[in-house]
């Protein structure tokens, strides 16, 4: 397990910080008359984005998509509403509920592209589709294996 530490390793190897190292020879000296300024700097990044830009079409979008949020609001709610079922009245009904909510979101994990999956998008596609699907057919599986025993 990997700690954090505030003081380096000694064992690990010195970083070079041409920071830290001192100017010997005037020649490696930077000319400030020969600074590039920033309005001609290549890969200066551009903070306000310019009007043209905005109206691009072919710009990749920049914000969270509806229906990855729709269903990932929906599949809140349905298992919210499970979780209450489960607890007031049948927990059979509600564990089965949660279940296949938990497989459904793991099939719109799997049909969804990353952009469109939105919150349902946690890790990788393989290991959100390998863990909500696994989840939701152990509680399925458990759920309707479990015989029924009447109240004493």
């Amino acid at each position: 397990m990997a700690h954090l530490r505030a003081v380096p390793d000694p064992d690990d190897e010195p970083v070079d910080d041409p920071v830290d190292d001192p100017v010997d020879d005037v020649e490696e000296a930077v000319d400030p008359a020969a600074a590039v300024a920033p309005e001609e700097d290549p890969g200066a990044v551009e903070l306000q984005p310019s009007a043209e830009s905005a109206t691009d079409e072919n710009a990749p979008r920049r914000y969270p998509s509806t229906i990855g949020g729709a269903f990932y609001l929906s599949i809140l709610v349905v298992a919210a509403t499970a979780i209450v079922i489960a607890v007031r009245t049948d927990w059979r009904l509600g564990i089965q509920l949660l279940g296949g909510t938990l497989v459904i979101a793991a099939l719109l994990r799997l049909v969804l592209a990353n952009r469109d999956a939105g919150m349902l998008a946690v890790r990788n596609r393989f290991i959100d589709v390998f863990l909500l699907s696994g989840a939701g057919i152990a509680l399925l599986v458990l759920a309707t294996s479990i015989p029924y025993m009447p109240p004493p």
